[in-house]
């Protein structure tokens, strides 16, 4: 296939992913409603938000928030409803240049990835009213406080995305053991810098400053890490790794050659070397090449008239 080929076909593909991502966009404006009123959940749980009438207020600055929020809300939505197709239009362009087992590596971690960031989705999704309570108690305002309402679908929206992606890490270190650049046992001696850095990134990246969220974070990757170490564990004793044959053998040292039971080769009768070579007589030295006459012209040279450029058509081509 040409890179003109690869090209329109890259098109096309993106052609397809944009339509389902419209199409999704559809079904999230339709969805927005419900939507919201679900993300808004944790706050109207909070004691004193909820009124006599079953509402939950939150404030709102600008006249357009609330359509722009919707809209933001909306495609949100479509991208995670045309997920199934924008994800194929990505594989089949990719796919073609894989190897069979780098398919089936890729099929994989799509499917342990997907529930990974639905289970850490759903978990931030429960640690954001603890959050909210610390936030609004800790406050001189208290929980007496009406919210705005862009700002507090950015931070619920925000340690979603967060929690996802982060329960994706464990993952991404089984997967460098499944294609062999790093052992079981060497995950296993990394742990306590694992689990170390699983707090600090914990600490750093949520939003919340309450040790509940920085803890549940911690300790959901830590486990999480430590069930990617036992499949790795498993996975290299599946495959032979480990075994007592290289303990304890550099990775650069050179393995011997087993060349299995060869034949002994007897030594032939020694080759003598055979007598000089005689010359058959003298070599004589021929008669020396005299130089040649000089060659006289013919007339004088005429000067040729040069050759003018023909003037080029003005007109304009299949390009501009």
């Amino acid at each position: 296939m040409t890179l003109i080929e690869h090209v329109r076909e890259l098109r096309t593909r993106l052609f397809r992913a944009s339509l389902a991502v419209v199409a999704g966009f559809v079904v999230g404006f339709w969805l927005a409603d419900w939507v919201f009123e679900l993300l808004k959940q944790p706050y109207c749980d909070l004691p004193t938000m909820r009124q006599a009438d079953g509402g939950c207020p939150m404030t709102q600055l600008g006249p357009a928030d609330g359509f722009l929020l919707k809209l933001k809300i909306a495609l949100w939505v479509g991208l995670i409803v045309s997920a199934p197709i924008w994800l194929y239009q990505l594989w089949a362009f990719i796919a073609p240049g894989l190897h069979k087992h780098e398919r089936g590596y890729a099929y994989a971690f799509v499917a342990l990835a997907a529930p990974l960031f639905t289970g850490g989705a759903v978990l931030a999704y429960y640690v954001v009213e603890k959050g909210l309570y610390f936030l609004l108690t800790s406050g001189v305002t208290g929980l007496d406080t009406q919210l705005e309402v862009t700002r507090y679908i950015s931070f619920v929206t925000s340690l979603i995305l967060l929690f996802g992606v982060a329960f994706l890490f464990p993952l991404v270190a089984l997967m460098l053991n499944v294609v062999g650049l790093v052992s079981g046992a060497r995950l296993l001696s990394w742990w306590r810098v694992a689990v170390f850095a699983f707090f600090l990134f914990a600490a750093v990246v949520t939003p919340t400053p309450d040790p509940f969220g920085m803890t549940v974070l911690a300790l959901a990757l830590s486990a999480l890490y430590f069930m990617a170490v036992g499949v790795a564990l498993l996975n290299d004793k599946r495959r032979g790794r480990g075994k007592s044959l290289y303990e304890g053998l550099d990775d650069d040292a050179v393995s011997p050659l087993d060349l299995g039971d060869t034949e002994s080769v007897t030594a032939g009768d020694r080759v003598t070397a055979s007598g000089p070579v005689s010359a058959s007589g003298p070599v004589t030295v021929g008669e020396p090449v005299g130089a040649s006459s000089p060659v006289s012209a013919s007339g004088p040279i005429e000067p040729v008239e040069p050759i003018r450029p023909r003037p080029i058509e003005r007109g304009f081509d299949d390009m501009t």
